[in-house]
């Protein structure tokens, strides 16, 4: 039962992204083709709210459920590894026609081809962990 929130709040999110169309493979096709601002303005809202929630979060000492203060590591500086990573993603996302956000919201509306996507999610996580100390990071 102490897990409950976060089963809620993933609905809650679920919803957020039906109801936006950003699980829609049709607007993510309008925003690979440029037809369409509607995805990247979805994205760039997200980046934004990122931007000024970790700021808040580095700048104030927030405390978290279980009482201790969030600590956000700064990541690593890189070119390469953001470069190779983003085109394989962006490679990925624009060939199955969805990000893999919502790869369980689109199993859950009823989309069950999407198992497939997911499990093409499961082999690879699983085949990064066998190959992460060989890639650069």
């Amino acid at each position: 039962m102490k897990f409950i929130k976060y089963l809620l709040v993933g609905i809650l999110f679920g919803i957020v992204l039906t109801k936006s169309e950003a699980v829609s493979w049709y607007r993510i096709y309008e925003m690979f083709q440029f037809q369409s601002f509607h995805m990247f303005g979805i994205i760039m809202t997200a980046i934004v709210v990122g931007v000024i929630g970790i700021q808040i979060y580095k700048r104030n000492n927030v405390i978290g459920l279980d009482g201790k203060p969030i600590q956000i590591a700064d990541k690593e500086k890189g070119f390469k590894n953001y470069i190779i990573g983003g085109t394989i993603f962006g490679l990925g996302w624009g060939m199955i026609g969805t990000c893999p956000g919502p790869i369980f919201i689109l199993i859950g509306a009823g989309f069950y081809g999407i198992g497939i996507v997911l499990l093409g999610a499961l082999i690879g996580t699983f085949l990064y962990g066998l190959l992460k100390d060989n890639l650069p990071h």
